[in-house]
């Protein structure tokens, strides 16, 4: 697979009206604080942040944005930012700062925590949960013995009109990633263009996909693992369910939201305790709980109805090199997705 040239996050707002990243976010390179920037969303890690402040008596300043906007503002801002941690929604995005040479190596202790493939191999960061790729179908509308074994299996035309995807969501392009990775560029081009002439129904959001398998409206979409778990919490009875493809392919990818500290932070203990709090036990079952993520810790029990990680047949690639995501764009565009 060919990487592309220039770096893949840049497309992202670096500036606000002309002023600096610092005095656009009121906050200064040192003034006492842990400085976070967030992928995530604020309603789910704004809870664990209260607790840690109220735990450790260490106050913290977080930045929330897309996690491709804050990789692409870390890189801008080098040795000025005033970020400690980077917590990212995907391991591309830490990929690409890992590239760029711009985070610190953990503890080992640390990183032995979570299982290898979850962390980078050179140890700069981890994984915090984990995120599988599956198809969620309308049991009402395919049997079980009607699921198909591989992705290769959704090109077939008997699937045209029935699939749903969202190719403009990160979780989505991360997973034509991997399938890069794996197949090459030609071959996920013809995957995709095969797609394509089935006529998929296109979302902007996974959570959509969800509703209308539910609803009858398609049959089956690609989605990620937890979106039915939500639906499930204002429609227990929903009228959905995970599929997961038995191939160790890119259909099964699990890819984790992940943890590094800037080379550049000024609160190294500080940072290293945060992400200590984000792995210990509480904070890996909320994340269980809550979003219904796959806990990475060995300690945690997963809910009754989530399948195992270890029975889910992922793929074996390093997850620091879905970073590339202006040659997967690139290549959704080629297949007249976009």
């Amino acid at each position: 697979m060919k990487r592309a040239a220039s770096r893949p996050w840049l497309p992202a707002l670096l500036a606000v009206a002309g002023l600096s990243v610092f005095a656009a976010i009121g906050m200064k390179a040192d003034d006492g604080r842990l400085v976070v920037y967030c992928g995530r969303g604020e309603e789910l890690i704004r809870p664990l942040i209260e607790r840690f402040e109220q735990e450790t008596g260490i106050d913290v300043s977080i930045r929330y944005a897309g996690t491709s906007e804050l990789a692409a503002t870390l890189m801008e801002e080098g040795a000025n930012s005033p970020a400690d941690v980077f917590f990212a929604q995907d391991a591309g995005a830490l990929g690409a700062l890992h590239r760029h040479n711009a985070l610190t190596p953990l503890p080992a202790d640390l990183l032995e925590r979570v299982p290898a493939r979850f962390r980078s191999p050179d140890g700069t960061w981890v994984g915090v949960s984990g995120r599988a790729r599956v198809l969620v179908y309308n049991p009402e509308r395919i049997a079980e013995t009607d699921l198909p074994p591989t992705l290769d299996a959704l090109t077939d035309p008997s699937w045209k009109g029935r699939i749903g995807w969202a190719p403009e969501n990160a979780s989505f392009q991360s997973f034509v990633t991997a399938l890069r990775i794996q197949r090459g560029d030609a071959a996920t081009l013809a995957w995709l263009k095969g797609i394509q002439a089935n006529k998929p129904r296109p979302f902007a959001k996974n959570s959509a996909i969800v509703a209308a398998v539910a609803a009858g409206e398609i049959d089956a979409g690609l989605v990620n693992h937890y979106y039915l778990y939500g639906a499930r919490r204002t429609n227990p009875d929903i009228s959905a369910r995970n599929h997961y493809f038995p191939e160790p392919g890119a259909g099964s990818l699990v890819n984790v939201a992940g943890v590094g500290i800037l080379k550049t932070s000024r609160h190294r203990a500080e940072a290293e305790r945060f992400i200590r709090y984000l792995l210990d036990h509480r904070a890996q079952t909320y994340f269980a709980n809550e979003t219904a993520e796959y806990p990475l810790i060995a300690e945690v029990s997963l809910p009754a109805d989530l399948k195992p990680l270890e029975t889910i047949a992922t793929p074996d690639l390093d997850l620091n090199r879905l970073e590339d995501l202006e040659g997967t764009l690139s290549l959704i565009r080629q297949a007249g997705i976009f």
